[in-house]
Formats: C-alpha cells, structure tokens, sequence
C-alpha cells in the first residue's frame, strides 16, 4: 500500500511539471504573436516585370529557295549588312521575258521611225506623175470637144462625156498626190507614240523584275542582334514570310503590369531605381515613357458588395537612362 501511494503522488508531481511547462510554452508563444504584431511591418509591396526590345522581321517580296545564310542566330550586324540570300528561277525567267519584249518593242519603234521604205516612195510619185499626166491630156481633150461643140460639130454629150474624163483625173492627180505626201512623211504620229508607250511598258516590266529580284539579297534595316532565325538553308519561302527576326539593341526598355492604386507614386516622365535579378541584382535608372490601361480583361474584381472597388491594371513601360549592353529581353526586373 506503501508503494502504491508514493507513486500515486510522484505521478501527481509530474503531470504538475507537465502542465507548467504548457502554460509557459502557451505564455511565450501569445507574447511573441503580440510583440510580432505591434512591431513587425508588413513588407513592401514588389512589382515583378521584364525587360524587353524592339524586334525587326526580316521578310521579303521574291518567293524561291533559301540557299544561304550570312549570318547566324547571336550574331550582331550593323545596317545594310547582307543577311541571306534567296534565288527564284521564276523570277529570273519572268527577267529574260521582259527583256525580250524590250527588244521587240525597241525593233517596232525604230521601225515606225525609220518610216516608209524609198521603194513606195518612188512608186507613190510615178502613180502622182501619170495622174498628172492624165490630167494634161483629158484637159486638152475637154478643151477641142468644148471648141467644136461651140461650132455644132459635136454633141452636147461628147462635150459632157470629155468634162467627166477631165473631172475624173483631176481627182486621181489629187488622191495620187495624197499618197506621195502621205509615204513622205512615214507613220502617223499617233503610230509613233504608240510604239514609243510600248517601249516604256516593256521597260517597266523588266524594272519590276529587277525590284523583286532586288529581294534575293536581303539586309539588315539597322544595327542589331540576329534573334530568330525561321527556315533551314534549302526550304522554300513564300512572298513576305518572315526570315528572321533582327533585335534592336539600342532599343530596350522594362514592362510592368501595376494596379492603379499604385500608379500614384508611377507617373509620366518619373525616373525610377529597378533591380534586375540576373545582373547581381544590378540597380538601374529608368525613365517612366509609357501607360496604357490594359483593358477590363485585366480588371481586379471586388470580393466584397461594399467597401472594395474593381481595380483595373495598367501596362507601365520605362526605358533605361544609361546604355545597358548586358540587359537581355526577357530578364526580370523588379521594382518596390
């Protein structure tokens, strides 16, 4: 019974130490949930967005086959640095054909200028010189028929019949005449504007050519990185598919999506400090340039029917004030 009772009251004694402990584990844990809520400070608020750069598709107007490339994806090119080089055999072919129709249309102009051949020429005024002729003599003939039908040796109609044949030629002479004229001075002047407008059509064809083929050498718009490159050596491309994409380096500035509630300290023109992670955490100034609401697709809706509002988001874009060589699109950049 001895024994029983001790270890009732050393039991006793225990949990008594056991309770104790809890109430001071429970005291401490209550005292450093109120020290942490009358003095820490509820950390700042982090805007988390990107770096970015204007990027230039390089595309072109000839369909054909890639066949080589100059340059390769990093690579950095300064402006009118040839990048690729694309051959069409249609184009070329359409070039021969344009060509050819100069030539023809050349050879017809000079024709036209050239005008009538000597040959018809001579021939116009021996058939001018016989109808002249013909006129002499039916004028001889009209005059002997009018004297003798004024003496009444002939006929009124004998006297009538010679005047038709005088009348007769001096038509012919005069038509005849019409055509020498005519052979002289070769092609009508609208035949000769015509042959000329042909030329001119013919030429542009071959200039028009010659500016699709302009594009089986395409360059670079500007000083840049070569980004993106789309076909393989070999591939054929259609008429202003993208080639590759060309990265303006001179460029770049920072994207941030921001609820407008934070845009009273994000204003127009305003230099900020922005931390970019990837850079040791590099600092850098940037210059506010750009702010666009983004639209009720990004609105923050309200979780409460009374004292909340629906906040929309706005697209904040700020460019570096010094030349960043190291900052690469796509990297974070962080704000708070």
């Amino acid at each position: 019974m001895a024994e029983n009772t001790n270890i009732s009251i050393d039991e006793k004694k225990e949990n008594r130490h056991l309770i104790s402990s809890l109430a001071v584990v429970v005291i401490l844990v209550a005292a450093l949930a109120l020290v942490g809520f009358l003095f820490l400070k509820e950390p700042p608020e982090i805007i988390e967005g990107q770096a970015d750069a204007t990027s230039v598709r390089i595309s072109g107007s000839l369909p054909g086959r890639v066949t080589e490339f100059m340059v390769r994806e990093g690579d950095m090119v300064r402006k009118g640095d040839t990048l690729v080089h694309i051959h069409s055999a249609l184009a070329e072919a359409k070039l021969s054909q344009a060509q050819g129709m100069v030539e023809a249309a050349e050879a017809m102009n000079r024709k036209v200028d050239a005008g009538t051949r000597v040959q018809i020429i001579q021939s116009a005024y021996q058939l001018w010189q016989q109808a002249r002729a013909a006129v002499g003599i039916t004028r001889k003939t009209y005059d002997r028929m009018q004297s003798l039908y004024s003496k009444g040796v002939v006929s009124e109609q004998k006297r009538d019949e010679a005047k038709a044949a005088y009348d007769a030629a001096v038509a012919a002479a005069t038509a005849a005449e019409s055509q020498y004229s005519l052979a002289r001075q070769g092609a009508q002047r609208e035949d000769k504007e015509s042959a000329s407008a042909m030329v001119g059509v013919a030429q542009s064809g071959v200039a028009q050519v010659n500016a699709l083929l302009d594009d089986q050498y395409l360059t670079a718009p500007c000083d840049g990185q070569i980004d993106i490159i789309y076909p393989h050596e070999g591939e054929l491309v259609s008429i202003g598919a993208p080639i590759m994409n060309l990265l303006r380096t001179d460029d770049k500035w920072v994207t941030f999506n921001v609820r407008e509630e934070l845009l009273s300290d994000l204003t127009m023109g305003k230099t900020i400090k922005v931390t970019v992670p990837a850079l040791d955490m590099k600092e850098i100034d940037v210059r506010i340039y750009y702010i666009q609401d983004m639209g009720t697709y990004a609105t923050w809706r309200a979780t409460k029917s009374t004292g909340d509002w629906d906040s929309r988001t706005f697209q904040i874009k700020a460019r570096p004030s010094d030349s960043i060589p190291d900052l690469r699109p796509g990297m974070t950049v962080i704000y708070n």
